[in-house]
């Protein structure tokens, strides 16, 4: 896996992170009429110059770090180059050593009507739940047995990927944020904010 990002020094490079929030399309706009009455996207919350485009996306119920750049090239090697991502998952359930290895080793995960085995990947159980923004009420977090939070990183980003592989063995994810992407990491940013990265 691979944490670095070649960046161009170009001027007219521009590169910007999000926080993504819960419930937000990882797109700017949509030509799909019911999505417009019916969705929320990134242009709801920020208005990128011309030209800007979102590196990778993250499904509308997961939240955290979205990358955005006006270079194809910047963002066709993070999503394709093995750029190594992390994620913090809530689970629903206490999870196990033995579930853990599993998630390590790679899982059989459905993937467009056919199985898919996962890389083997970094995981490890975070030990106290991290310091992050008040999951947006539409969770129902409550509503959960007891929970618990891993730390997962993938170089590969299959539809789903993460929920798939949680509930593979056994562990649903509850509640999914991004927070690294390469050397880039979400850090302090609020739902919705955004900071242009200097390249």
């Amino acid at each position: 896996m691979s944490n670095a990002i070649p960046f161009n020094t170009s001027n007219t490079i521009q590169l910007y992170k999000m926080y993504k929030p819960y419930g937000v399309l990882s797109q700017l706009s949509s030509n799909d009429e019911k999505q417009i009455r019916t969705k929320s996207f990134i242009s709801d919350l920020f208005e990128f110059p011309e030209g800007t485009m979102p590196i990778g996306r993250l499904d509308e119920k997961s939240e955290g770090l979205l990358l955005f750049t006006n270079d194809g090239k910047l963002s066709d090697y993070i999503n394709r180059g093995g750029i190594q991502k992390e994620y913090y998952a809530q689970l629903d359930g206490d999870i196990d050593e033995e579930a853990i290895e599993l998630l390590k080793k790679g899982v059989e995960i459905g993937l467009g009507g056919t199985k898919y085995r996962t890389k083997a990947t970094h995981v490890k159980r975070l030990l106290s739940e991290p310091k992050l923004e008040a999951p947006d009420p539409k969770l129902r977090l409550g509503r959960h047995r007891a929970n618990s939070w891993i730390s997962i990183c993938l170089d590969e980003g299959k539809f789903r990927q993460i929920r798939k592989m949680t509930a593979a063995v056994g562990y649903p994810t509850i509640r999914l944020i991004r927070v690294r992407i390469g050397e880039i990491r979400l850090a302090n940013l609020l739902p919705g904010e955004v900071n242009k990265i200097n390249v």
